[in-house]
This record gives structure tokens, sequence and C-alpha cells, in this order.
């Protein structure tokens, strides 16, 4: 069966960094779209990073441009987020997550959660003020 599994979160203070990672197993990971959401307490889920199995383009929130970086390696079946410059706001539990591109029937995949139909557990990061 198809699986995502997250790993990496922790407790990291204000300014830190911290790498998560997302293990894709029983798929093709070039085959797919992938990306990193991030759920706070009392909050939508929100999409943070998204990365296209087309053409490898990524897309950003607002709130992480130049902090987060999303990438993957098919060779691996692994999918990354680099987050850097870690603030208190960050504080979440963040989730990979992918959808098929054989699924896909619009012109390109988001990075908003309803377009996304397998999901990780989440693992959780915390940013210490």
């Amino acid at each position: 069966q198809v699986q995502l599994v997250e790993s990496g979160g922790g407790l990291v203070p204000t300014g830190g960094s911290l790498r998560l990672s997302c293990k894709a197993s029983g798929l093709t990971l070039g085959v797919w779209y992938t990306g990193w959401f991030r759920q706070a307490p009392g909050k939508e889920r929100e999409g943070v990073a998204c990365i296209s199995s087309r053409d490898g383009s990524t897309t950003y929130a607002d709130s992480v441009k130049g902090r987060f970086t999303i990438s993957r390696d098919i060779t691996t079946n692994m999918l990354y987020l680099q987050m850097d410059s870690l603030a208190p706001e960050d504080t979440a539990v963040y989730f990979c997550a992918g959808v098929g591109s054989w699924t896909v029937t619009t012109d390109k995949v988001g990075c908003v959660p309803m377009e996304y139909d397998l999901w990780g557990q989440g693992t959780q990061v915390t940013v210490s003020p």
C-alpha cells in the first residue's frame, strides 16, 4: 500500500532551523504531486510548500517564502522541508501529502489541502519563544 511517513519534528528555539523528512513507500515519488501542510491549534490546515511532479516547480505560502525550502529525491522516494529562521508562529503539526498525477484532471495542482488525497500522520514542530 502507498504510505507517507513524516519525521524530523521537534522543539526548536526562535531563529533556529529544522528539516522535516517524508518517506514515501509503495509509490514512485516522481509521478506524484507532493507538498507540506501544517495545522496549528484553532486554525485551518494550510499549504506550506508544494512541488509539481510535472516540472518540479514549487509553491510557497507567503508566510514562509525565503525561509522554507521544499525538495525531493526521487531516487530515495524522500520529500524534505528545510525550515530556517523559525518563529513561534510556525508552531504546528506538519503533514506531507500527495496526489497521483494520473488522477489530476486540472491544468495544474496547487497547494490547497483539498487537492491532495494521500496524507502522512503528521509531525509536531514547536518553536519556543
